[in-house]
């Protein structure tokens, strides 16, 4: 067996997945506390999707200009001014907090949603920035341990950062739960200043952006496996996920109020972590569009029996399963789209990905708000999971060259 630990050895890279450790901590602790905080001011449920749909419109409108960007200005330079980004979000989230930022929000939410505006322009650039990046600080037969310790890392934070904002918003308030997001976001600013920057991959020969953009659309689409594995995630995402509904189903359902919001975000992270360190050790070798198939059909299946659960460790357990099931997903198709995007590529690959997959979290929750004020909460959160279940169905038919792939060089 390979060893696990291989790619922690290099020096750079172990900067890198601290960096991310840290910001996406500070992620998760804003994404609980915004939620709360505009869910206590509206009481309505749309209002949470419409936190999600902040995000998501600014992120897509930027991803393919700034997948373009991350194939020809030097990486590291869009991940520093991205983060920088985000600290100054923070802020300006502790900022309402205070005496003379509150008379901010006496009006409404919409200062809170023009912050997320913001973050999720930064997001747009930074996603594609980021992905095409960490493959240059680690040797090719390293990438899936890679991904691995990056998906380790990352529900790690996930797991802490949802529990630690609840428990502080819980116990000493919002302004105490802002100032812990914008400090971590500074040492993940700090920790990503130290990585030594690496020189762009040759530029492809294509003229002017539209056309670049293009080559990078052309390539996405004419793979019919990247095609059909991101198109898979994108559409179990905007239907299967439930996580914007969280704060209702803490309050009015489950009766667990912040502190138990808290430990539901983090029950997904809790399934994913344990699968990611399980991964890292053994690796997928074989029957990889297989596995991908049935790991979404699972997910679906745990958001269903989420929905109809009355019991909190029962509702726990659903989504810690479903987040193993996720953590899976993430892990193949990362290695699908690092492997067989070339490296002067993968800026554009990468914000491909982007609109179909990271930005369908932010419109699955806007999908989220509107179906539960159309079906009520619970019908729409069953529906998703049955929409999850049709989605595997169709691109297992449709798919036959994913359905049959055993694994990627």
């Amino acid at each position: 067996m390979s060893n696990p630990y291989a790619v922690l050895h290099i020096r750079d890279f172990r900067l890198f997945i601290s960096a991310r450790f840290c910001v996406t901590l500070a992620i998760q602790i804003q994404a609980v506390v915004v939620g709360w905080q505009v869910y206590e001011i509206t009481k309505d449920p749309l209002s949470l999707g419409l936190i999600g749909l902040a995000e998501a419109v600014p992120s897509i409108a930027v991803s393919l200009y700034a997948g373009h960007l991350a194939d020809i200005v030097q990486r590291k330079r869009i991940i520093i001014i991205t983060l920088l980004t985000l600290f100054v979000c923070s802020l300006a989230l502790l900022f309402f907090t205070t005496h003379t930022g509150a008379f901010i929000l006496q009006h409404g939410v919409f200062p809170i949603y023009a912050i997320i505006f913001i973050s999720g322009i930064a997001r747009g650039f930074i996603t594609p920035a980021l992905f095409s990046f960490m493959p240059q600080l680690v040797p090719r037969e390293l990438y899936q341990n890679a991904i691995s310790w990056n998906s380790t890392l990352w529900e790690m934070a996930s797991i802490g950062g949802p529990p630690i904002g609840g428990l502080i918003y819980g116990f000493f308030g919002i302004t105490a739960a802002y100032t812990i997001d914008a400090t971590l976001m500074l040492m993940g600013v700090t920790l990503a200043l130290l990585v030594v920057d690496r020189p762009l991959p040759s530029i492809t020969d294509e003229q002017g952006i539209v056309d670049k953009i293009k080559a990078g659309l052309q390539f996405v689409f004419q793979n019919k496996i990247i095609l059909s594995a991101i198109s898979l995630d994108l559409f179990a995402v905007l239907f299967g996920g439930a996580v914007a509904l969280l704060p209702i189903f803490a309050d009015q359902i489950l009766d667990v109020g912040k502190i138990g919001l808290g430990f539901l975000r983090s029950a997904p992270g809790i399934g994913a972590l344990l699968t990611a360190l399980y991964l890292t050790y053994h690796p997928i070798k074989k029957s990889m569009g297989r596995i991908l198939l049935y790991s979404v059909a699972g997910f679906g299946l745990c958001m269903i029996f989420f929905a109809v659960s009355r019991n909190f460790w029962l509702s726990m357990s659903m989504l810690a399963i479903s987040g193993a099931f996720d953590c899976v997903s993430v892990i193949v198709r990362g290695t699908l789209l690092q492997t067989l995007t070339p490296e002067n590529m993968k800026g554009r690959v990468s914000a491909v990905n982007n609109i179909f997959i990271g930005s369908s979290n932010e419109i699955g929750a806007f999908e989220s708000g509107v179906a539960a004020r159309l079906l009520k909460v619970v019908p729409s959160v069953i529906f998703g999971g049955v929409m999850t279940l049709l989605v595997v169905g169709v691109t297992a038919w449709k798919a036959p060259s994913l359905r049959k792939l055993e694994k990627v060089g």
